[in-house]
């Protein structure tokens, strides 16, 4: 099987796509002997397969697992994708600055425990996440709803509610001018 050579991941919305296109392949593989297409989301299509009745169990099990690897270490290597919107000093209270965000998370995705030493306001925008702090409950928020975390809390827990869908939401931090967006706590 020679369609090792791609370094582009699929985005997100190519994921239920890619776990047909998985599916597939196997099928394929175990069952018949057809030539096995490469998808758009290779950057170099340079498949050539195609199982001969000499090929034995051995190579076809070999082949489902390059496919099995393939589109394992592709979905891992997605990401949390955060996006500065703006950034604006407070000029009515000294040394303090506003910054909004979006935070992405894909389907799975969550962060480490964190604090952010800021004033945060969430509102939901896509998708389903979890969300608690230090002393406090699990939140599952959908679309439209908010969250505040405050200057001293503990985030324990921010993640995506789905394994199979993104989640986004927009973020507003009050924090120091400078100050990092994101402390690793324990």
């Amino acid at each position: 099987m020679s369609c090792l050579g791609h370094k582009k991941t699929p985005p997100v919305t190519e994921w239920p796509k890619q776990k047909t296109i998985a599916i597939d392949l196997i099928r394929r593989i175990v069952s018949q002997n057809d030539p096995v297409p490469c998808h758009s989301w290779y950057t170099k299509p340079i498949c050539s397969v195609s199982a001969s009745e000499d090929e034995g169990k051995e190579s076809k099990l070999k082949r489902i697992l390059i496919v099995l690897c393939l589109i394992s270490s592709t979905l891992m290597a997605q990401e949390t994708k955060v996006t500065s919107l703006l950034s604006k000093d407070l000029t009515d209270i000294p040394g303090k600055e506003g910054l909004m965000i979006t935070v992405e998370y894909p389907p799975g995705g969550s962060d480490p425990i964190h604090r952010h030493n800021a004033d945060a306001f969430l509102y939901v925008l896509e998708g389903s996440i979890v969300m608690q702090v230090k002393g406090g409950k699990p939140v599952t928020l959908t679309p439209g709803q908010t969250f505040y975390e405050g200057f001293d809390d503990v985030h324990i827990v921010g993640r995506n509610a789905s394994k199979t869908k993104p989640a986004k939401f927009l973020v507003l931090l009050v924090k120091a001018k400078g100050a990092p967006v994101l402390v690793p706590a324990k």
